[in-house]
């Protein structure tokens, strides 16, 4: 038996590992259209991009894991379709592959501007290590770079860019960084740590165009206004990768549409990673993730079925990211709460925002607070009492045994 993995990242990756784990014996072949072994992205945006790690750091496992476990990687080769009748996968270099089982993590890509100068040199846009490549050849000290989208990997860039000694400029079309994602509490907390550090934050303000004939020299916003800038790097979401599962004839609705098993509408064909819209039974409705826990954790229940070992997918999301010296770990959807209690000081830098439904925890933010972010992700769906959760003085063991759901 063979089964086919379309995709070189996390889902990628850790299916091909737990395919082993579940003790499947067949061939696996993994076909990723970039020249590198399965790789992690959070990195990108973070160490990498500052340096600090290098390529092999950034690997999700080293070659001599896939060698070693059986696994063959074919690398810089894409799928351009899939036959489901006959079981194949026609490559661009001419290659036919024969599959038994075929797994979709086709990620996603960036979301581009369709707007006069994108292909300008000094624009980037960050997903892969070519891109980010592409954006450290830039980074000189002194040059003054535009992030377009005030999301995660936009403050992750400008948190790097602003200690390479670049100056930094953000600019978010919303009236609040972080909108989409997060409370104004935490919007406003952010805000402050960038502008701190020297960050320049412009909300309201949305990129109409990029100025410059040979190489960038400005980003025309909404208005007129014209931010200087000899590089900018676009951040302003993603799109999921479905055009092949699409072709194919596979289900697709923002996303590539999967049953809690990752199965598409074709049995032989699953899914897992950006790319899927999957059911939560959880919180009673699909999601599609941008997030590497889903990554990770949708693809081990995907190698398990794979594998014939049945396993259903539900897990509460959970996200992270880290600028300067802050983690933030986040658990739930917390722009959906009805109510918010804090527990510590945001002065400090050090603190856990609770979101309630009523009585129930249905979410959590935790600023280097590690423990407050592993209870909360325990006590999600529960009834807590939230003055309780507010209290420092109160024991957090306590409160996750007093929970009831």
């Amino acid at each position: 038996m063979t089964i086919v993995i379309v995709g070189g990242g996390h889902a990628a990756g850790q299916a091909a590992a737990s395919l082993r784990q579940e003790n499947y014996e067949g061939e696996i072949l993994i076909i990723g259209d970039e020249p590198h072994i399965p790789y992690q992205r959070p990195p990108l945006s973070k160490q990498y991009l500052s340096g600090e790690y290098g390529l092999d750091r950034v690997h999700l496992r080293p070659a001599r894991f896939y060698e070693s476990k059986n696994i063959d990687v074919k690398n810089g080769v894409r799928v351009e379709s899939i036959d489901p009748d006959r079981r194949r996968v026609a490559c661009n270099d001419g290659t036919e592959i024969s599959y038994d089982k075929l797994l979709l993590a086709t990620g996603a890509r960036p979301r581009r501007l369709a707007t006069t100068g994108g292909d300008l040199p000094g624009v980037h846009y960050l997903r892969t290590i070519a891109d980010v490549d592409a954006i450290k050849a830039d980074f000189q000290p002194g040059r003054r770079i535009a992030v377009v989208g005030g999301g995660y990997i936009g403050l992750e860039v400008a948190a790097i860019a602003i200690k390479a000694g670049l100056a930094v400029t953000v600019l978010e079309m919303e009236d609040r960084i972080l909108k989409r994602v997060t409370t104004p509490t935490m919007s406003a907390f952010y805000d402050d740590l960038h502008a701190g550090q020297g960050v320049a934050v412009r909300t309201g303000m949305r990129a109409e165009s990029f100025a410059g004939s040979d190489r960038l020299t400005g980003v025309v916003c909404s208005g007129g206004d014209v931010v200087p800038a000899e590089l900018a790097v676009v951040g302003i979401g993603i799109q999921p990768n479905v055009e092949l599962a699409q072709a194919a004839g596979l289900d697709c609705a923002d996303g590539i549409v999967v049953d809690e098993f990752t199965r598409t509408n074709d049995p032989n064909i699953f899914a897992a990673g950006d790319c899927t819209n999957h059911p939560n039974p959880l919180l009673g409705r699909r999601l599609r993730l941008e997030s590497v826990p889903n990554a990770m954790e949708q693809s081990r229940v995907a190698a398990a079925n794979l594998a014939d070992n049945p396993k259903a997918y539900a897990n509460v999301p959970w996200f992270w990211s880290d600028q300067y010296d802050l983690k933030l770990q986040m658990v739930g959807f917390s722009t959906e709460a009805e109510r918010q209690v804090i527990r510590g000081d945001p002065a400090t830098r050090q603190f856990a925002i609770f979101y309630f439904d009523g009585d129930t925890l249905s979410a959590a933010d935790a600023v280097n607070s590690a423990r407050e972010f592993m209870v909360a992700r325990q006590l999600v769906g529960k009834r807590v009492d939230p003055d309780k959760l507010a209290d420092p003085d109160v024991d957090l063991k306590a409160v996750l045994q007093a929970a009831t759901t």
